[in-house]
């Protein structure tokens, strides 16, 4: 096995590829490659700077960390949506691709099967299927979902780098088998079978405010008054432990 090395994790997941026939199901692999191989190119990764797994519904992308990764996040914020809507435009509603995608990073191995192993991977595997993000993406209007890991986030999301905007990012808790996580979801989070995010506040019911007065014959200085109120309102496929048993920047399947 060769020694651990740190690495950016892009993960892509197809929604419902289970349920889908063997033609869409290859339709949708090809499509999805084409997605990823367009998001890198125009966030500047260099062929030779990643290395892909292919899990039949899911793609794995470990990306040399000398790659910029607030230009790699910029890019998945803003050119993967429009290079998926560009794509789905072109075809049957029945056969349109929708994905969720993860931006991790940490140390992977490659064993002597060509294999990745690393927990930093497992972990990310694991919030890629976290229901969560499944939930979010189920309700949004568009056809992707993002989420980052805890690191990303106070690396390089929470100091605003050109183009990406912290406050559209919601701290969510994901239940993994090693317990409570965090990561950081873009866009608003569910709320049907998903927490909410952290640090979103309960909306408090407003305070009455003093009964209404009856003053129709009281004169002020030419003034009535009527009484007054306020009100105080808040602000408002589970892959398991990853083995994978190739490693490929070809077009190879994998199921």
């Amino acid at each position: 096995m060769t020694d651990p090395v740190y690495r950016t994790l892009l993960l892509f997941d197809i929604e419902q590829y289970g349920s889908r026939d063997d033609v869409e199901q290859a339709f949708l692999r090809r499509l999805l490659y084409e997605i990823v191989d367009a998001t890198l190119l125009a966030a500047d990764v260099d062929e030779t700077a990643r290395l892909r797994a292919d899990r039949g519904d899911s793609v794995m992308e470990l990306i040399d960390a000398k790659v910029s990764v607030p230009a790699l996040l910029k890019t998945l914020l803003a050119e993967t949506p429009a290079l998926l809507h560009n794509k789905n435009r072109l075809i049957a509603a029945s056969a349109r691709m929708r994905l969720r995608i993860l931006l991790s990073s940490g140390y992977v191995a490659v064993d002597e099967l060509d294999g990745w192993v690393g927990s930093d991977l497992n972990h990310a595997v694991r919030l890629l299927n976290a229901a969560p993000l499944r939930d979010a993406l189920k309700r949004r209007e568009g056809d992707s979902v993002m989420c980052v890991s805890d690191g990303i986030y106070q690396g390089v999301v929470r100091h605003g780098p050109l183009g990406v905007r912290r406050d559209d990012f919601h701290r969510i808790t994901v239940e993994t088998k090693e317990g409570p996580t965090v990561a950081w979801l873009h866009g608003e989070p569910g709320t049907s079978g998903s927490p909410a995010a952290d640090t979103a506040e309960k909306p408090r019911p407003s305070r009455p405010g003093p009964a209404p007065v009856d003053l129709s014959g009281a004169s002020f200085g030419g003034s009535y008054v009527a009484g007054d109120q306020h009100g105080v309102s808040g602000q408002g496929t589970v892959l398991g432990d990853v083995h994978l048993g190739g490693r490929s920047t070809g077009r190879g399947e994998r199921e």
